[in-house]
């Protein structure tokens, strides 16, 4: 994994040029935004659970059909492993929050993401309305604790949600 400094130092580096006013700007906005990450990733690991709780029932409140007899839901088994996701899914965004670089989430989340759901007959759109509940329930507790701009919050949410609703698999 890396961050975006590391990044932008080894693009810089292959093309053998030093930092120009770009990658200076680019590191300054780095660590202008760090307070905002770091409070948004303090409160997903003090969180994690209720945040997954809340998004999870907001989801099951929106769409109950999932939670019936054929929806993919339902059996104890496939609800554990919705809720298992949606952890996996919030803990990424943490990390690509930190690193303010969404190619961890390309990299251990996006790629084959697809093909598992796809052979195992799970459609993408509940999975992408869960992360973008789960982007809203974070984004409203860190407005609750103050922070006025979200944005930077729910950036690795979208980036999820926009690679999954391009797969959009539907279910069997």
């Amino acid at each position: 994994m890396r961050d975006a400094i590391s990044g932008l130092i080894g693009r810089y580096d292959q093309l053998g040029r030093y930092l120009d006013r770009d990658a200076i700007d680019r590191i300054s906005g780095y660590y202008n935004e760090s307070a905002v990450r770091l409070a948004a990733v303090e409160l997903i690991n003090r969180e994690a659970t209720e945040i997954v709780r809340e998004a999870s029932q907001r989801l099951w409140l929106s769409d109950p059909e999932l939670l019936l007899p054929g929806g993919n839901a339902y059996t104890t088994r496939r609800l554990a492993a919705c809720l298992r996701d949606m952890d996996y899914f919030l803990r990424y965004a943490s990390y690509a929050l930190v690193a303010d670089d969404t190619t961890i989430l390309n990299e251990r989340v996006l790629n084959g993401l697809d093909d598992t759901y796809k052979s195992l007959g799970v459609p993408t759109g509940p999975t992408v309305r869960g992360i973008n509940l789960l982007g809203d329930v974070v984004c409203e507790l860190l407005s609750d604790a103050g922070v006025a701009d979200t944005r930077i919050a729910r950036a690795p949410f979208d980036h999820l949600s926009r690679g999954l609703a391009a797969t959009n698999v539907r279910a069997r």
